[in-house]
């Protein structure tokens, strides 16, 4: 996203299952510390077990030792899309138009900062909590997760 300040740029880490986005970082470059740092945070939200499945395209950041070297320390398998494949990262795809047309063409982004609160408030307070998806049952990711929970728990 563009401000007046310049460039932002985000990297998310979605649930492929419940849409959520459970690892997001913002930064001023497109290196592999900002995939990371989202893979951080979701694991620290997530804590998943040994053998989830990390799922990215070919970008550089993806496929850098230090993202490679990040998943290796958390025990989690990389998984590379198909050069070309414009079906491999859908979800993600998916989250990103919805993101430019419910939140980042609406508005002028003055700074940084401004822009940081907004993606902020849009990822945690809108999308993961309210945002219902027809994928979902017209569900928010975090009912999905929850009736999952319940499901299951049965």
């Amino acid at each position: 996203m563009t401000t007046r300040e310049g460039w932002r740029y985000l990297a998310i880490v979605l649930d492929a299952c419940s849409r959520r986005v459970v690892g997001w970082a913002m930064a001023d470059h497109v290196r592999a510390a900002l995939v990371t740092a989202a893979l951080a945070l979701a694991r620290g939200k997530r804590r998943p077990p040994v053998g989830l499945v990390h799922h990215a395209d070919r970008g550089c950041q993806y496929t850098s030792p230090a993202c490679g070297a990040a998943l290796r320390a958390a025990e989690i398998l990389p998984a590379l899309g198909a050069v070309g494949d414009g079906y491999d990262n859908a979800v993600a795809e998916r989250f990103f138009a919805t993101l430019k047309v419910e939140l980042l063409h609406r508005h002028p982004w003055p700074t940084h900062v401004a822009a940081r609160l907004a993606i902020f408030a849009f990822i945690e307070v809108w999308y993961n909590r309210r945002r219902r998806h027809a994928t979902l049952g017209y569900r928010s990711p975090l009912e999905y997760e929850e009736l999952y929970r319940q499901t299951a728990a049965a």
